[in-house]
């Protein structure tokens, strides 16, 4: 590790009131776009009494980055785990904490030790999963006020996040969601006239799928796949062999189906984790045709990522909704 990194998280670590010395790290994988560390620590004078509990081992998970963006990315990650952990509803990283180290920018949180990995999930996991992914939506479901949108923008994978603010559902999706991917793709020079006529269609006849005025606005993950989710060791109140955690999240206020639209683009998850999200609150009529609506958004996020090789996709459900 950078020694200016580490003085710099020492430094950050200490003014939170937890003084430790790191003695050593250790690269990990953490996604595409950052570098990722675990660091192991000593914890300084003064430090708190550490809590027991499979998290507590004297580790930190760590990403970092070179840039102006990263700062602005890792500061609103923060606040997105912040507001998830927030309803108690499910678990994830806790104490998350940035800062900089001249040109280089992190991010701080509990290293979650892992049981399994993600893709040998049995079925109570996931309709463990599944029933605190229904609560979290529930318990910070809103019906009334400005309800659509969160603070401040944050970051969907490395591309921007519009979230002014919004009372009408539609029309958050159709400026800050679809519009503002369309937009981009165009600036890029990754559309084409055949996907710009159907998305200028397809924003015309928006109200007509997604006008859903008694769905509340529920805190969303907003980019939940199987990269981010992870299987914690049992010990933090499951009784299914792990626990699911939610990690790099791209949070807003909006419908419920426009998360459950991403778990379902890559391969999906277990039919576990939506039977038991069902039972847990069930979700209103034609929810399964309006979720490939809402990975329409994803999917042109990663053709302005990613290039032409999503455009496909994209045309198809443009073409089915327009």
């Amino acid at each position: 590790m950078d020694s200016a990194l580490r003085r710099a998280i020492e430094a950050a670590l200490a003014g939170a009131g937890r003084p430790a010395t790191i003695t050593g790290s250790r690269p990990v994988g953490g996604g595409c776009i950052h570098r990722a560390e675990i660091v192991t620590l000593e914890d300084g004078p003064g430090a708190p009494a550490r809590q027991t509990g499979s998290g507590d081992r004297g580790e930190l998970f760590v990403k970092s980055n070179r840039g102006a963006q990263a700062a602005a990315m890792f500061e609103t990650e923060a606040e997105g785990l912040r507001a998830l952990a927030a309803p108690g509803a499910i678990r994830v990283p806790r104490d998350p904490l940035p800062g900089t180290a001249d040109d280089l920018s992190f991010l701080v949180m509990e290293a979650i030790p892992t049981g399994t990995s993600p893709g040998r999930a049995d079925q109570g996991f996931f309709e463990d999963f599944g029933r605190r992914f229904a609560r979290l939506h529930r318990q910070t479901g809103q019906t009334r006020g400005p309800r659509f949108g969160f603070d401040r923008d944050n970051f969907i994978g490395s591309t921007a996040q519009p979230n002014g603010w919004m009372e009408d559902w539609v029309e958050f999706f159709r400026v800050r969601r679809l519009g503002f991917q369309i937009g981009l793709a165009r600036e890029r020079g990754l559309s084409d006239p055949e996907l710009d006529r159907l998305m200028d269609r397809l924003l015309d006849r928006l109200d007509e799928w997604i006008d859903l005025p008694d769905e509340p606005a529920c805190l969303l993950h907003g980019d939940l796949w199987s990269g981010n989710y992870l299987i914690g060791e049992q010990g933090h109140g499951s009784d299914q062999g792990g626990e699911p955690v939610l990690v790099d999240p791209a949070v807003y206020h909006g419908h419920r189906e426009a998360d459950l639209a991403m778990t379902e683009l890559f391969g999906g998850f277990s039919s576990a984790f939506y039977r038991a999200y069902e039972e847990e609150w069930p979700l209103p009529p034609g929810s399964a045709d309006r979720r490939r609506l809402y990975q329409l958004y994803h999917l042109l996020n990663h053709l302005n990522l990613f290039g032409r090789g999503y455009r496909g996709q994209a045309v198809a459900i443009a073409r089915r909704f327009a």
